[in-house]
């Protein structure tokens, strides 16, 4: 195997185990703050898709309120796991999510 095919196999391993992490975090941060699963949340209907958006755009608000006052509980894993979450969500609905300027 030459260094060229080495280093590109060493990038897709590692591009894809940064996605697999990616997707275990918005997965815990889902279930444990919503009690949802990624895989049904994904598989449901463009309006409720769009209630769940809006369900975590309150939660991605009250995290950053409690990481903004130093909050004990804040935890950062849990916010960028919504927020992944978030855009996931919005990318499945093809533009048709309700924006704002946080999220």
């Amino acid at each position: 195997m030459s260094a060229k095919q080495w280093k590109i196999q060493t990038d897709a391993f590692l591009a894809a185990r940064k996605e697999a992490r990616s997707q275990a975090r918005q997965r815990i941060a889902l279930q444990v703050l919503c009690g949802e699963d990624l895989d049904v949340v994904m598989a449901q209907d463009d309006a409720t898709k769009a209630q769940t958006c809006k369900r975590l755009k309150r939660l991605i608000e009250r995290e950053r309120l409690k990481g903004a006052a130093g909050h004990w509980s804040y935890d950062l894993n849990r916010h960028i796991g919504l927020k992944q979450a978030l855009v996931s969500l919005k990318n499945s609905l093809g533009g048709k999510a309700i924006t704002s300027a946080g999220a």
